[in-house]
């Protein structure tokens, strides 16, 4: 396994109904056209590439009224195809309330979800709204990390308005009160927080329970104080993430490569820090 890759979407039929209606931006964005593929597909990128996948469950109905990619699809993924499959990620429809709490619950004891993951521009809701709380106090109850997606999105991105969707609700700064008032809560930023990544890293250094993925860039595209922190001071809080299946992973690999970062911090960003921080086997 050269890489534990800990956000990847399914680019099977499922999340390409729930992303339908975004999938011409997404497609200009990433300059990637999608292609649905079977389960088997999916999972023989994933081995051929030599990554142990998290694939990501979708749930935005609220907002968005599209069908959800469900828990209980992921976690039949997962199982069927555990040598490419090494986990997937929960997602529950935040503005469900009890109904939420109790998914989130049923997916982590039932189907052995990792933790759960919000996108907070789809779903347009802010990470430190305190009507959310009981679902982070769940999170600390079952001892299962959050993810939550952080800067640009390429839902909407280059559409009159963007499609409606506001970058407004994933600003890195508003999980910085939920890290501070849920310090047993590890919090997964998604992504390098693009345009706010100075922020983020403020963030990562100042409170101990919050790290990162990679997910969505190239690592040339990462800022020089990013590329820089990477090597240095949060080389034990950074894993690789793809965001599946709109980057490749021959590309992401070849420019991982080509950054030229120490053995080192590479085997902590592919496979060591994804092991420790989201204890896998």
């Amino acid at each position: 396994m050269r890489a534990i890759d800990v956000h990847a979407h399914p680019s099977t039929r499922p999340w390409y109904e729930s992303m339908r209606p975004y999938l011409e931006a997404l497609e200009s964005y990433y300059r990637t056209p999608y292609r649905v593929r079977t389960d088997e597909e999916m999972a023989g990128e994933f081995r051929q590439a030599g990554v142990g996948a998290m694939i990501l469950a979708w749930d935005a109905e609220t907002t968005t009224r599209l069908p959800a990619t469900t828990n209980d699809y992921v976690a039949s993924v997962r199982d069927r195809f555990p040598g490419s499959v090494i986990g997937a990620w929960a997602s529950v429809d935040p503005w469900k309330g009890e109904e939420a709490v109790r998914e989130l619950e049923r997916a982590v004891r039932d189907l052995q979800l990792a933790g759960v993951k919000f996108q907070g521009v789809a779903q347009a809701f802010f990470p430190n709204d305190r009507r959310f709380y009981p679902l982070y106090e769940k999170c600390v109850e079952l001892s299962v990390p959050v993810q939550f997606h952080t800067g640009t999105t390429g839902l909407g991105a280059g559409m009159p308005g963007g499609m409606g969707l506001k970058l407004k609700y994933t600003q890195p700064i508003h999980l910085d009160d939920v890290a501070a008032d849920f310090p047993g809560l590890t919090i997964i930023a998604c992504h390098p927080s693009w345009p706010w990544q100075s922020e983020m890293i403020a963030i990562l250094l100042h409170k101990a329970n919050v790290y990162m993925e990679t997910s969505g860039w190239s690592p040339k595209y990462f800022t020089p104080e990013l590329k820089k922190e990477i090597a240095g001071r949060l080389q034990d809080k950074v894993m690789f993430g793809s965001d599946y299946p709109v980057l490749s992973y021959e590309r992401l690999f070849r420019d991982w490569d080509a950054e030229a970062y120490p053995a080192g911090v590479l085997d902590k960003v592919f496979l060591a820090n994804a092991r420790r921080i989201l204890r896998l086997p």
